[in-house]
């Protein structure tokens, strides 16, 4: 590899860190989701629970390393807390609409297909901020209509989770709220243990020279969550 740039030898030493690690933990990727005692309690729920639903919200945000990984590509550059915001909430507006209409509306779809989805929208953000777009195809996208409309796949993605149960209609529209407040409470938790440590991480020498090589890994988890769901989906089949 003595032909390679720095950066490129960075980037796939990062790639392949990065694959080792989700190898190792394969285990991890396939328990996300709604198991164990929060699984027997929303069996056997009936009538509102307001508060225990938007702590499960709130607990599968702050643990749904997907929705993570992309929040970190979408603030990765961001240094306007107005920024944040908007791109926050227009991420916010997508996953909220089809949490709501999954579950309240009836829409399904493969679960595998979407979290494929929502992987790749991990590796695309990652490779929007590693300049990827303008150096291999010449033009940028428009980042907040990516935002959003990934957003929405990350609502659905919460969704699918919530409709592998037989949810009780009794109270179930409160219910579905609170659990979606819950995730926007966790959503907020996670983003401001992440925002404090880029803004101590910017003020250090070497931000710019990593920024690319953890974009780089991003990328790489994202591809590696995409093969994985993929995986699992053809297996099902």
């Amino acid at each position: 590899m003595t032909h390679l740039k720095s950066s490129e030898r960075t980037a796939l030493t990062a790639i392949a860190c990065a694959a080792m690690l989700v190898g190792v933990f394969s285990g991890v990727v396939s328990a996300h989701g709604v198991s164990g005692k929060d699984a027997v309690f929303l069996q056997g729920l009936d009538g509102r629970a307001i508060v225990p639903l938007m702590y499960l919200g709130a607990k599968h945000m702050v643990t749904g390393y997907d929705h993570l990984l992309f929040l970190v590509g979408v603030i990765f550059f961001l240094y306007k807390v107005k920024d944040v915001v908007l791109y926050v909430s227009l991420f916010t507006i997508g996953h909220s609409l089809t949490l709501l209409l999954g579950v309240l509306g009836g829409i399904h779809a493969n679960p595998y297909l979407i979290d494929a989805i929502i992987g790749f929208s991990v590796a695309y953000k990652a490779f929007e901020n590693m300049d990827g777009f303008k150096r291999f195809f010449g033009f940028q996208p428009n980042t907040r209509a990516a935002v959003l409309v990934f957003g929405l796949f990350h609502g659905f993605g919460l969704a699918t989770k919530l409709q592998e149960f037989e949810l009780s209609p009794n109270g179930l529209v409160a219910n579905i709220v609170s659990f979606n407040v819950g995730v926007e409470l966790g959503q907020g938790l996670a983003l401001t243990f992440i925002l404090i440590a880029f803004s101590y991480w910017r003020t250090r020498r070497g931000f710019m020279d990593h920024a690319f090589a953890t974009n780089a890994i991003v990328m790489a988890c994202g591809f590696l969550l995409v093969g994985y769901q993929l995986s699992g989906y053809f297996l099902a089949a």
